[in-house]
């Protein structure tokens, strides 16, 4: 019962989010911020061994985890250069250059390209979203597409690259505990989710016939497009998404100025209304790396550990295991990275006993963890995409065809025994 009992605030958490918004059948009735100061209390609560003030030093702990604080320093960059570009005009000029370049029936199966690209040349999802998520938004508003729909496409995207990239945290994690070479778990990986890549864009293609025409062909202020080049082509060197985020305003200020869309101190106002519109956001990241690490400290991953480790049988078996054992700790830690680099050690000893390739095993770990981190509302590639759109990201899972369908071909290359040279 005591591993039950560690992990009860993520269910407290899911039941009041998650159960009660789809009983009422609406995801804003319950704030996802009260429902994780709720799980939050409650995971205090339930800390035994240790006095109050302690319990309490623990939650802060996870809270100031440092890739928790490097998610938040993220957030408020790209609070501030959003609300920068789009108060010069940056975003519309992006989004016309868009309608241009893109025929109406590709437009869909575009922007889910474009974020494949991106993520796959930058290695971080998060850093794809925050570039391509106004411009989905404004895209959605011009041609009559669900926000959540097409916010969706950009975010499937962006974890096509962010598993297989080769500077990609996940792949670097998932390689390293498995002691095989990038470029081996890349050849696999992409066996697996290029072919689930594919089903996604043609799905795309043919939804994309409906998309209304535009009636006028809109002007391009070419100049102001400037900023989200600078973004992508400086994500795209390498550059570190901090850097790149405060290139980013920088060069939009400058534009802004120069063109006589803003002032000195209008920039500065766009900033600042930018920055508290991630407010929400970074409460909701605090709570939840200090309610994940008092699972943690409560046992609640050793013991999805041991539990599921118990009755492996069979080669089948063991990358079930392991695919559930990585999606699991997911589910807890919020973080796919952290998810790997837990679960890693045992997923290796796991392939070591029932001789495993640790090209599929690598593959396995990092696969699960992508989708898992996709599709959960309170991982930070939902919430970055959720709040920059301004909507639920409740509203975004129903929508979100690449994660779903990459989870989908993981599971079959495992039950079917694909790829078979490495199974």
């Amino acid at each position: 019962m005591s591993g039950l009992r560690a992990l009860s605030p993520l269910i407290v958490f899911l039941c009041l989010y998650l159960v009660t918004s789809i009983v009422v059948n609406d995801f804003y009735k319950v704030p996802i911020t009260v429902a994780f100061l709720v799980s939050s209390c409650y995971a205090i609560a339930i800390t035994h061994g240790i006095k109050l003030d302690e319990r309490i030093r623990q939650f802060s702990m996870g809270a100031a985890n440092k890739n928790i604080l490097l998610m938040i320093w993220i957030f408020i960059l790209a609070g501030a250069f959003a609300a920068t570009a789009k108060a010069i005009g940056s975003i519309d000029a992006t989004v016309n250059l868009t309608l241009h370049v893109l025929p109406d029936n590709l437009l869909l199966a575009g922007i889910f390209l474009a974020a494949c690209f991106i993520s796959l040349s930058i290695g971080t999802s998060v850093g794809t979203i925050v570039a391509l998520t106004p411009v989905a938004v404004g895209l959605a508003d011009k041609v009559d597409i669900a926000l959540p729909y097409m916010v969706a496409i950009v975010v499937g995207g962006s974890l096509f690259g962010d598993n297989l990239s080769f500077i990609s945290d996940t792949t670097i994690a998932a390689t390293k505990t498995q002691g095989c070479d990038m470029k081996d778990k890349f050849r696999v990986n992409s066996m697996i989710v290029v072919p689930a890549a594919i089903v996604v864009l043609a799905i795309y293609v043919w939804q994309g016939i409906g998309v209304s025409e535009l009636t006028y062909t809109p002007d391009i202020e070419w100049i102001k497009v400037i900023p989200y080049l600078v973004v992508l082509g400086t994500a795209l060197a390498g550059l570190n998404v901090c850097i790149v985020l405060m290139l980013g305003i920088v060069v939009t200020c400058i534009i802004g100025v120069a063109t006589g869309s803003l002032d000195l101190f209008g920039c500065f106002g766009a900033m600042s209304n930018g920055i508290n519109s991630m407010g929400e956001l970074i409460v909701i990241t605090l709570l939840a790396g200090g309610m994940l690490e008092l699972i943690r400290f409560n046992g609640g991953i050793e013991y999805i550990i041991k539990g599921l480790t118990r009755r492996v049988n069979g080669k089948r078996g063991a990358e079930l295991c392991i695919g559930a054992l990585v999606s699991v700790a997911n589910l807890c830690t919020a973080n796919n990275t952290i998810a790997i680099l837990t679960t890693g050690p045992i997923a290796k000893d796991i392939a070591t006993r029932f001789n495993l390739d640790p090209r599929k095993s690598a593959s396995i770990l990092d696969t699960f963890s992508c989708f898992v981190q996709g599709i959960i509302p309170y991982g930070a590639q939902l919430l970055m995409a959720a709040g920059l759109a301004g909507i639920s990201p409740i509203s975004i899972v129903g929508n979100l065809y690449y994660p779903f369908t990459m989870g989908i071909f993981a599971l079959l290359a495992i039950l079917f025994r694909y790829p078979k040279r490495y199974s």
